[in-house]
């Protein structure tokens, strides 16, 4: 439903383009294109009007309910993220810890996936995905996760945490584990 288009309730945000990117809509989703990749999000026509226009995004909704406010500033931060990551990229650093058993992580990817072998002693592998377009690179006791997708980065990183926690036992004592160091 469109809402009537008046001065009182339009609420407006915009969103600098760099000049090495490239941003088109297609229908409901937004395209940004880099030197790094490129990258689409989904979004609302029903609350959200997204145009290109003079090296800016412009971003309007014709309501000023909690929710389009909050919508449209959202959305704004993701497209700010998708410019930022199409031409410099996100990357988080990660350290293996270990104190008795030594961890190997390996990636595969072809199937991508990091696994974890021998944590805490286990027999089993420790499997993590890489979700997305994510490149991870193991170099000595450091992972490193670098992509044009700060979303992807960091669930992969999640994963990776996730897939290394240790359940009923001391976390103060027990302190093997994969751990985002930077950011």
């Amino acid at each position: 439903m469109r809402y009537p288009k008046t001065a009182l309730n339009v609420i407006t945000r915009t969103v600098e383009i760099k000049p090495e990117v490239k941003v088109e809509i297609a229908e409901d989703v937004i395209v940004v294109r880099g030197p790094k990749g490129e990258l689409r999000r989904k979004f609302s026509r029903e609350f959200l009007d997204i145009t290109v226009e003079d090296g800016k995004v412009k971003l309007v909704t014709y309501d000023d309910k909690r929710f389009n406010r909050a919508y449209i500033g959202t959305m704004a931060s993701h497209i700010k993220n998708m410019i930022n990551g199409v031409v410099n990229g996100f990357r988080k650093e990660m350290i293996i810890v270990f104190a008795h058993f030594p961890m190997r992580v390996e990636v595969d990817k072809n199937k991508k996936v990091v696994i974890i072998n021998n944590f805490v002693g286990s027999r089993a592998p420790r499997i993590a995905k890489i979700v997305g377009n994510t490149d991870v690179k193991v170099e000595g006791d450091r992972i490193i996760i670098e992509g044009p997708s700060k979303e992807d980065v960091s669930q992969t990183a999640a994963n990776i945490r996730q897939a290394t926690k240790i359940k009923d036992k001391d976390s103060r004592v027990f302190m093997d584990g994969i751990y985002v160091l930077e950011e």
